[in-house]
């Protein structure tokens, strides 16, 4: 039968939950086991898709067209799995789906309330994941253990373990274990209380994780066990980790995954973490140090380019580098120039985003890595920001833009498809999901990948207009990958360039660890070559938190 384990998180947010299930999974596959894992998250929205990223960093989309919680990210580049829609459930898709059926008949009159239907609705997205091919299904509740809107997720795992057996349940909790710089002492009291809030609402944790920023010594371990009921084996310190892979080497360490595979009955498979531990030896020794700009409108809050910023750092192990990330604020688009601010950087990166704020700063920064030779990588709208400038500073297309930007346009680069025009505006979607390129002979773009069909996953809707693909072409911008049947623009690079390539994809999304997305590491390469030689430059300060939306 399918095993469970179900993690959650007490005292405070962005302790790590995700993380954790991501690194138990990887554990859990070096043992041989299928693992496949999925996100309940709390909040009243339908999904992520439509959250600001300020609120919520990226969305991340699957091949299956969902647009789904960041942490699907850190799950399939930990575990290697390609996930699905399936793997993230909110409370407002949950909803959703009672009421529809309630609408239909469903529930033949009853009272619809949140025990049994919302519970059981709960419990059938979990099912939905246990397949004849997964042996571990491993999910992830959102929230803090304490908040209100968490009760029916709680609650709906409560009764999982009575449904299909204890011994194919196992809870695993995330909790603060703080250090108090006056008394010079690491407290258990918020672990105690959270603890404690979790067993009132009929849930005793199997595991717990502690998480700090220095080792928890034994004898808090104790004290830990003594007052949560848990075997002492099962208190876990997982200290701050500098190499975020080395997580799973570090829960390791601890003896969860033993641990688990004990209580589980799971202990006829042993771990191999060669591979791993070879990945995190070959982070720990990169020695070159490169320089990527990325330039976007939502720098304060970096988790909103989580999956480039990883797939950057990915490409970076390709090659025994560092990737140093550069936040550029698109907003200013004269100091971006005028300013220097681009001087000195061995690459530029363009990810994609929406909407016209900070538009002109991503143009100018394509505009400055064209005639100054700097290695460039743009992502979605990053490929409409480089065929922007492209039209209006090498083909003379004066005022060239996106009618995305600018319904006037003289010279609409970027367009709507005609096909497309009627379906959005009456609210149609866009083009979500894996879609195939053919990548052409001799493009820079096929080199890199070695094949000639490639499916890269999508979130967009404006496409580069097919009527200026000849005046681009003739100006030496090459549409170098393209729909099967050659009516949607899929890449292009410059000609006379050391590396200027852009895509309409996302292919952040299917970077790993230990295989990294061709693309990345082709451009972390191009842009190792172009700093050798140079000087050091300081270290890089993190950007700064949010302080607007927008």
């Amino acid at each position: 039968m399918v095993k469970h384990v179900f993690v959650t998180g007490g005292v405070a947010s962005s302790l790590g939950k995700g993380l954790t299930a991501s690194s138990l999974g990887r554990l859990l596959k070096s043992r041989g086991l299928r693992v496949t894992l999925q996100k309940l998250d709390p909040y009243i929205n339908v999904d992520p898709g439509t959250m600001n990223p300020f609120q919520h960093g990226e969305v991340f989309v699957t091949d299956d067209k969902g647009e789904t919680d960041l942490d699907l990210g850190h799950y399939e580049r930990f575990v290697d799995v390609p996930l699905t829609r399936k793997s993230n459930a909110t409370t407002g898709s949950i909803y959703q789906s009672v009421l529809a059926k309630e609408r239909r008949g469903a529930y033949l009159g009853e009272t619809v309330q949140v025990i049994p239907h919302i519970t059981n609705e709960i419990k059938d997205r979990i099912l939905a994941l246990a397949t004849d091919d997964v042996d571990i299904v491993i999910t992830e509740i959102g929230g803090t253990v304490g908040d209100i809107e968490i009760l029916p997720f709680l609650e709906a795992i409560r009764q999982f373990r009575k449904d299909v057996g204890r011994e194919n349940v196992f809870y695993v909790h995330v909790t603060l274990v703080p250090f108090i710089g006056p008394s010079a002492e690491q407290k258990t009291k918020p672990t105690q209380h959270s603890v404690t809030e979790l067993r009132s609402r009929g849930i005793q944790p199997d595991a717990i994780v502690c998480r700090s920023d220095r080792p928890i010594p034994k004898r808090l371990k104790e004290k830990i066990a003594l007052l949560s009921d848990v075997p002492e084996e099962g208190i876990v310190s997982a200290i701050d980790a500098d190499v975020l892979y080395e997580i799973p080497l570090v829960l390791h360490e601890e003896g969860l995954d033993d641990y688990l595979c004990r209580v589980m009955h799971l202990t006829e498979h042993e771990p191999d973490l060669t591979e791993w531990r070879a990945l995190v030896a070959s982070v720990r020794a990169a020695e070159d140090d490169v320089h990527i700009g990325l330039v976007g409108k939502y720098v304060n809050l970096p988790d909103a380019y989580l999956s480039v910023v990883e797939a950057l750092k990915h490409g970076g192990y390709a090659c025994g580098a560092r990737v140093m990330i550069d936040w550029i604020a698109a907003d200013d688009t004269e100091g971006l120039l005028a300013e220097g601010r681009l001087a000195g950087l061995d690459g530029i990166v363009v990810p994609g985003g929406f909407g016209v704020r900070g538009i002109e700063g991503k143009i100018a920064a394509a505009g400055y890595a064209r005639e100054h030779g700097v290695p460039f990588l743009g992502l979605c709208l990053g490929l409409h920001c480089a065929v922007i400038e492209f039209g209006r500073n090498v083909c003379g297309l004066a005022g060239a833009n996106s009618s995305e930007f600018d319904l006037h346009s003289p010279h609409p680069v970027i367009d709507l498809m005609d096909e497309q025009r009627d379906v959005v505006e009456l609210g149609g979607t866009m083009r979500l999901g894996a879609y195939p390129a053919r990548l052409h002979a001799g493009s820079k773009v096929r080199e890199i990948y070695g094949e000639e069909v490639v499916y890269e996953r999508h979130r967009h809707r404006f496409e580069l207009n097919n009527r200026y693909r000849q005046v681009l072409e003739e100006h030496g911008m090459r549409c170098s990958g393209t729909s099967p049947d050659d009516r949607l623009v899929e890449f292009i690079e410059l000609v006379d360039h050391p590396f200027f390539v852009a895509t309409q994809a996302h292919p952040e999304f299917k970077s790993r660890p230990n295989r990294p997305h061709p693309l990345f590491a082709a451009f972390v390469d191009a842009a190792r070559q172009r700093a050798d030689g140079r000087s050091p430059r300081l270290p890089i300060e993190a950007p700064p938190r949010p302080v607007g939306v927008g």
